[in-house]
């Protein structure tokens, strides 16, 4: 009887310990890129030509950006000791595919955006992907 009881209470101790380790509030640090309702201020207009920042790590962030139309266009992207695939850029609509440094700005000029456009980036692998709407 005495076994039964220990075996019970060491399973319930140890259900307890999953579900407070493990469950509640599942918020990460990459929310920004599970949130599209968030509104993140990324883009910036500088001597007549646009900047998109854009930051590569673990996914890239934000996800969706809304950008102005016709208007010299700069992506800047961002990576801080970037190693996963989010280093392997494609931008499919350019033709753009290279490896990103794992540190440091790679910039990516793009002629003017017409209104109504939308240019994808994504990973090699296409696990992780961002969007820029032209309006």
């Amino acid at each position: 009887m005495k076994t039964i009881t220990t075996s019970v209470v060491l399973a319930i101790i140890i259900i307890g310990g999953a579900i407070l380790l493990g469950g509640g509030n599942n918020k990460n640090s990459n929310d920004q890129n599970t949130n599209p309702s968030q509104i993140v201020n990324n883009v910036s207009v500088i001597d007549g030509k646009q900047i998109i920042e854009i930051r590569a790590k673990g996914g890239y962030s934000p996800r969706t950006t809304t950008a102005k139309a016709d208007i010299p266009t700069v992506i800047k992207i961002e990576t801080q000791g970037t190693f996963d695939c989010s280093s392997a850029l494609v931008i499919p609509s350019l033709g753009y595919r290279e490896n990103l440094p794992p540190s440091g700005e790679t910039l990516i000029d793009l002629p003017p955006q017409k209104a109504g456009s939308k240019l994808q980036g994504l990973c090699t692998m296409g696990m992780y992907n961002f969007i820029i709407n032209f309006e």
